[in-house]
């Protein structure tokens, strides 16, 4: 087979080098994190899937040999999981492999993957003929989560109704449905909220899933407060998640407390001392507490001020190539020090003299940075020109939106006029 003959066979297949996922090498390195901690969580039945993904990853880095190991976990670990020495959820798999060594040259073993791929598509075709195969839907939308968020949704939808019994399937649907509302500020309507209830009675280990239920149930109207304190009493017992330790810790800083929260976080961290992300969610529990507590009372206690403050300098070294969020918010807790503020204005202005290359990680800048304008330094009108800044990046996010809402509560003409000619986002 020719070089051109493969390129256009390669091309054809359904991997992670055929979806469109390249992104920039910052969030790749930050995505190589995400893959890290996942690798880590108890329980994690997309373990194979994450193997996949980071295998993609550190090929775009450059680390070829590295993929290659992460590629045959990935194989290996789905197998174990599905209990089984072959199936079409090695169809992704192959497919990459297949990617993999075209780029180190070995087209042979390129071309030998390619009919690996066909055989399991032989042996294992789609239910539906106008169909993929609901394996590669799975896998296609649990990765697009982390790189292009359009079509999760339908993907886990596809994936679920054409194998009922995949229970993380019907999970991960439900939850990325409930997500897509809350990102579109609509309400859940009554279905979704039933479907949530069932999709916890079959995934009664899901951290995540069960503290987004109780959110939902929250902000019904229905006090949860018991619930969620029950819930942390049995974590022990579900799989321990970056994102249902998340889940859970939130649930308690806005329905218990604060204070509440950073026990749990260090009594959770005590059990598994060397999880990485729960230190991290140890330290983001104290700037919580630090942060929006002392938006009413503006004079944190410096003790756990002084507590925060290492807390967030391990992460710089935890997270090396995460450490835009981290360095601001461990500004955020220098501005509240009693004696080291300037720290936070030092570590700013390097933030701002540098400026990331990202128009996301900009919006989060300027976004954070307007923040500490207004509460730390009570410079009103500064923290209105970097709310303009982030709210002028043609870009989708969080902080964006969260900008251009507090300048709509500005009667200022000329800011109106401004949020008038915004430019619409791209994405």
């Amino acid at each position: 087979m020719s070089a051109a003959q493969s390129q256009t066979t390669l091309e054809s297949l359904q991997c992670h080098f055929t979806w469109d996922l390249d992104r920039s090498k910052p969030k790749l390195l930050r995505l190589t994190h995400k893959m890290e901690d996942f690798s880590t969580e108890e329980g994690n039945r997309w373990l194979g899937h994450n193997y996949n993904l980071w295998g993609f990853i550190q090929c775009k880095l450059g680390l070829k040999e590295e993929a290659k190991g992460s590629f045959q976990k990935a194989a290996e670990t789905l197998n174990k999981l599905r209990d089984a020495n072959e199936g079409p959820w090695l169809v992704v798999n192959y497919g990459n492999l297949a990617w993999l060594h075209h780029h180190l040259g070995d087209l042979e073993e390129s071309q030998a993957y390619l009919s690996k791929v066909d055989a399991l598509m032989e042996k294992y075709p789609s239910p539906s003929q106008d169909e993929l195969h609901p394996e590669i839907y799975a896998e296609k939308a649990w990765t697009l989560m982390f790189l292009k968020k359009d079509m999760v949704v339908d993907y886990f939808e596809k994936a679920a109704s054409m194998q009922p019994d995949m229970v993380e399937w019907n999970t991960s649907y439900v939850i990325a449905s409930v997500n897509a509302h809350k990102n579109n500020n609509t309400r859940l309507d009554t279905d979704l909220l039933e479907r949530m209830r069932q999709a916890k009675e079959r995934d009664p280990e899901n951290l995540y899933l069960a503290a987004l239920y109780l959110e939902q149930r929250a902000d019904e109207g229905e006090n949860i407060q018991d619930e969620v304190c029950e819930l942390a009493g049995n974590v022990s017992t579900l799989c321990c998640s970056d994102s249902g330790m998340w889940a859970l810790l939130n649930l308690y800083r806005k329905y218990i407390s604060a204070d509440e929260a950073i026990v749990l976080a260090e009594k959770v961290l005590k059990e598994h001392p060397d999880v990485r992300f729960l230190k991290r969610l140890v330290a983001f529990c104290y700037r919580w507490r630090i942060v929006y507590k002392s938006r009413n009372n503006p004079d944190p206690e410096q003790s756990m001020v002084d507590t925060a403050i290492p807390l967030h300098e391990e992460l710089l070294k935890l997270y090396p190539d995460d450490t835009l969020e981290n360095e601001i918010d461990l500004a955020t807790i220098y501005a509240k020090s009693h004696h080291s503020k300037d720290k936070a204005e030092q570590i700013f202005q390097k933030l701002l003299k540098n400026e990331p290359a990202e128009p996301k990680d900009k919006q989060m800048l300027y976004n954070r940075y307007a923040d500490n304008l207004f509460f730390n330094r009570k410079d009103t009108q500064g923290s209105i020109e970097y709310l303009m800044k982030a709210a002028a990046i043609p870009e989708k996010s969080s902080f964006r939106k969260n900008s251009i809402r507090i300048l709509k509560k500005n009667k200022d003409r000329g800011i109106k006029e401004f949020l008038r000619n915004l430019q619409e986002p791209t994405q």
